[in-house]
């Protein structure tokens, strides 16, 4: 593909970020990868770094996933959301909600890196898949 992407990762578990971040590294030496527990440090990232695309958890103890889409949203439209859940139900319908403004792409815990890979690739629409 030849340009770096940069993916911005935000869950409260560093278990689960340590396993994307090495898993997509291995995949694609083309992602950089930056993580965060929280929505709020997720906020400065997003004006401190050149984010192509934010990867979250929609249950975090800070913001949930609806309200860090919004205000990402408001300072950076173009920006491309991937939001991950271990939910099966969705007591607060974050996933709907955040779906009726916008949201493309939701993946459901435990998954593949490699499946992670290819969703990512298809929201930025990035055809040259590895």
């Amino acid at each position: 593909m030849g340009k770096s992407i940069t993916i911005l990762i935000i869950d409260d578990d560093q278990d689960i970020l340590d396993m994307i971040s090495a898993g997509l590294k291995e995949i694609d030496s083309d992602i950089q990868v930056i993580t965060t527990n929280s929505g709020y440090t997720a906020m400065q990232l997003i004006h401190e770094r050149d984010i192509d695309l934010v990867l979250t958890d929609i249950a975090m103890p800070d913001m949930d996933g609806l309200e860090l889409y919004k205000r990402l949203k408001e300072l950076r439209p173009e920006l491309q959301f991937i939001m991950m859940t271990g939910f099966g139900y969705d007591p607060n319908h974050v996933i709907i909600n955040t779906k009726q403004i916008g949201l493309k792409q939701v993946i459901y815990k435990p998954f593949d890196v490699n499946k992670l890979h290819k969703k990512i690739y298809e929201v930025l629409g990035i055809k040259d898949s590895k």
